[in-house]
């Protein structure tokens, strides 16, 4: 299983139809997200109510489908362009998200970073 803690992760800002399935959603990360859907990266989609998520995932024989549905409530997403197809998330932010936690409201500390040098 893919190390989720070292995944790419992109959230799908448009709402998705929650009927889709492998290929259907492998096909909005190829042409809506204009990403491999091969890749291992992780794709997260949300319904137009935002109380049910897809994350698509392939697993080195074939596409991995996790879904959950609330009962009552909404998932909290992040604050994002209008013109944006996704943004890249974290995975602590994906954890968040599913725990209903508003990313808006979480502080982050400042921490040392290595910077990055040119190539």
């Amino acid at each position: 299983m893919l190390n989720y803690t070292s995944a790419k992760i992109l959230l799908c800002v448009t709402p998705t139809d929650m009927r889709k399935s492998f290929d259907g959603l492998a096909a909005l990360a190829r042409e809506h997200l204009k990403s491999d859907p091969l890749s291992g990266t992780w794709f997260v989609f949300r319904n137009k109510r935002a109380d049910k998520l897809k994350l698509l995932y392939w697993d080195k024989d074939g596409y991995v489908i996790w879904q959950k549905r609330l009962e009552a409530g909404t998932f909290e997403m992040p604050q994002i362009a209008a013109d944006a197809a996704g943004v890249s998330i974290s995975s602590s932010d994906l954890a968040l998200i599913l725990s209903g936690i508003d990313l808006s409201s979480v502080r982050r500390r400042k921490r040392f970073e290595l910077e990055r040098q040119a190539g």
